[in-house]
């Protein structure tokens, strides 16, 4: 790769890693589920006229938005919601790669080699020593719920392998269209009118500040270099640069946040980031037949 995408990549991974601080700062401004649909309204208005038209059938742009944008993004936002760290949470979300593994070899016949299941097996016992050193001082049902988000993002990667969607932008900003009306509808159901209301009559610069950066850099933004950096580049040597993200989420969690990272977060984080750089780098084995084309890239796209 090119200096100027080397850094471009790390730029990247950066914002994504950073993106979850930005979310813990939005959550003092509005209730969960509708900040989530915030996201996805400013992401996907006016970006969904600029993309054209879907590129994939609809069926997996609803699969994908359904799984990814309410499931995943809806517990991932309630959890944090609950108390989970910024930080921890951009680390543990990490897990997904070992769902996705899971998924696709029920899904997609798809056997991991010895290298993937050494690399699951690492990343789970990571996710043990996250949740050893979570239980002894934070909300463990906030955890349990992060967890279930990288569930949610697994089940969402294998139906983005199916799609194998050849340009990722315009992929995501039809995806974004999906969960506006769910979480609407969730966050009156389960959060009230008035919260909502009140939330939003609140508005200031700071809480709309979060919600253009969630939905504008770390999603539109993200997406467009990512898909240019798959479309010059094999999804081999761009995939590594996620493993950045949970460093620059931690980081970013320590220093503006004030978050602690104790001994074992540490040893947790290596454990994590070294199970998934083997799960996610490491080829699946077809049991049946040979990947669709473009589902490598596809699986590699962060979500």
């Amino acid at each position: 790769m090119r200096p100027l995408h080397i850094a471009l990549a790390a730029l990247v991974a950066a914002v994504w890693g950073v993106n979850f601080v930005v979310i813990e700062l939005g959550l003092a401004h509005f209730p969960p589920l509708l900040f989530s649909a915030l996201r996805f309204l400013v992401a996907a208005l006016p970006a969904v006229f600029l993309v054209g038209r879907p590129t994939v059938a609809w069926k997996y742009v609803v699969g994908v938005g359904l799984a990814l944008g309410v499931a995943k993004f809806g517990l991932l936002f309630i959890g944090m919601d609950r108390g989970m760290p910024a930080g921890l949470s951009s680390l543990v979300l990490q897990v997904q790669t070992v769902f996705t593994a899971l998924f696709a070899a029920l899904a997609l016949s798809e056997r991991p080699g010895r290298t993937r299941v050494l690399g699951m097996g690492i990343a789970l016992a990571g996710i043990g020593v996250a949740a050893v050193d979570e239980g002894a001082g934070g909300p463990v049902l906030a955890f349990v719920l992060v967890i279930a988000a990288a569930a949610c993002w697994g089940v969402s990667n294998v139906i983005t392998r199916k799609a194998a969607p050849r340009d990722s932008l315009n992929f995501m900003v039809w995806v974004s269209t999906v969960p506006i009306v769910p979480l609407l509808g969730l966050s009156l159901l389960f959060e009230g009118w008035d919260r909502d209301t009140e939330a939003l009559a609140a508005l200031d610069w700071p809480g709309a500040g979060t919600v253009v950066y969630v939905a504008w850099i770390s999603t539109v933004f993200g997406f467009a270099a990512w898909g240019f950096l798959l479309r010059h580049h094999p999804a081999s040597s761009v995939a590594p640069f996620t493993l950045l993200v949970p460093v620059f989420g931690m980081s970013s969690a320590a220093l503006l946040l004030g978050e602690p990272v104790s001994p074992l977060r540490w040893c947790a984080a290596a454990l994590l980031v070294g199970g998934v750089a083997l799960t996610s780098l490491a080829r699946p084995r077809p049991a049946v037949a040979p990947p669709l084309p473009g589902a490598e890239q596809a699986e590699r796209m962060p979500a």
